[in-house]
């Protein structure tokens, strides 16, 4: 028998994915209790541990380590944001948004969910150009899984048919409740899961009834917003928007609300924390982006590696990040950007 011989190089092998650390005095996963002197470890596009600084670096002592001072902070979602502008216009430490857009080939800024504007005025509009436009925009866009549709149409009868249409092809819902009623959007088949409302006026104890009953996500997009505790003690999942004009970023919005709270004399205990949920997990929840691998909004194993890094110390964390520090930087899918 021949000797056996070496093996050759293999070819194309490509090289192992390192793990990266970042670390700093304060973690807020969102999903999870603050930690301090904290870290988060990932690998390519994915979070891989969360935990302390000692534990993370021990489980990989030869990640590379990028130490920032102040707090690693779950990225921010804006569930209703004007359209799909550049990182720059999307408001401080926001890693995906919700935009609405007139056509999906404008650049896509941060990632999330681009909507297509539906806004025929008519039946006989919609069945002469407006489904057709929208069928073959979503067809030819190049974005899988990131496409919905925002229902901007005065006409019952196309909100019936953008619904149908939106349940065919698997695609999410936005609509703004300045131009319709919960009860109009229900009687359509809009409202569901797949779907979330932005508001910036007040809603009756119906109407936020019939919003949690279709597990509809709320996106508040304007402060003062005089129903949000309402919203929360009742148990409606609240996301936050900075609504079509809007430019100061959800923290901002955050700000607003509590600030309006507290000038009610409304109780306001614990109402920093479920804010910065809101504008984490329930923007999160909002576009269909809080599940499995991947999913935004929080820190944990499995969640995309997306967060921001404030400038903000103190005994209250959730209380320094509404004060709107300074953002040093944002991770988007792993990739480091530099503060805006």
């Amino acid at each position: 028998m021949p000797p056996a011989k070496r093996a050759g190089p293999v070819l194309n092998r490509r090289a192992p994915i390192p793990v990266v650390v970042h670390s700093a005095p304060l973690v807020l996963p969102v999903c999870a209790d603050p930690i301090r002197d904290g870290a988060v470890a990932f690998k390519g596009d994915r979070v891989v541990e969360v935990g302390t600084r000692a534990s993370v670096t021990a489980s990989f002592p030869a990640a590379e380590e990028l130490r920032w001072t102040g707090m690693i902070v779950a990225g921010l979602v804006d569930a209703r944001a004007a359209g799909s502008v550049s990182r720059l216009a999307a408001g401080p430490g926001v890693t995906a948004r919700a935009g609405v857009v007139t056509e999906l080939a404008e650049p896509a800024g941060v990632p999330g969910i681009s909507y297509v504007e539906v806004t025929s005025a008519s039946e006989e509009e919609w069945e002469t150009r407006g489904r057709d436009a929208v069928i073959t925009a979503i067809r030819e866009v190049d974005r899988p899984c990131a496409v919905g549709i925002a229902a901007h149409t005065p006409d019952p009868q196309v909100l019936e048919d953008v619904a149908v249409l939106a349940r065919t092809f698997g695609l999410r819902l936005l609509v703004d409740l300045d131009r319709h009623s919960p009860a109009a959007l229900d009687e359509a088949g809009v409202l569901g899961p797949l779907c979330h409302v932005a508001v910036s006026r007040p809603l009756d104890p119906g109407e936020r009834k019939l919003l949690r009953l279709r597990r509809t996500v709320v996106a508040v997009c304007a402060s003062p917003a005089p129903d949000v505790l309402a919203l929360l003690d009742e148990g409606n999942t609240v996301a936050l928007g900075t609504g079509a004009g809007g430019t100061g970023g959800v923290l901002e919005v955050a700000r607003g609300i509590r600030q309006h709270a507290r000038e009610l004399g409304l109780r306001t205990r614990g109402l920093d924390g479920r804010l910065v949920a809101a504008a984490t997990m329930g923007g999160a929840r909002a576009l269909g982006m809080d599940r499995g691998k991947g999913r935004i909004g929080s820190l944990a194993p499995g969640t995309r590696a997306d967060f921001a890094v404030f400038d903000a110390r103190g005994r209250y964390p959730y209380t320094a990040l509404l004060a709107q520090p300074p953002c040093l930087g944002t991770v988007i899918g792993g990739a480091v950007l530099p503060a805006a």
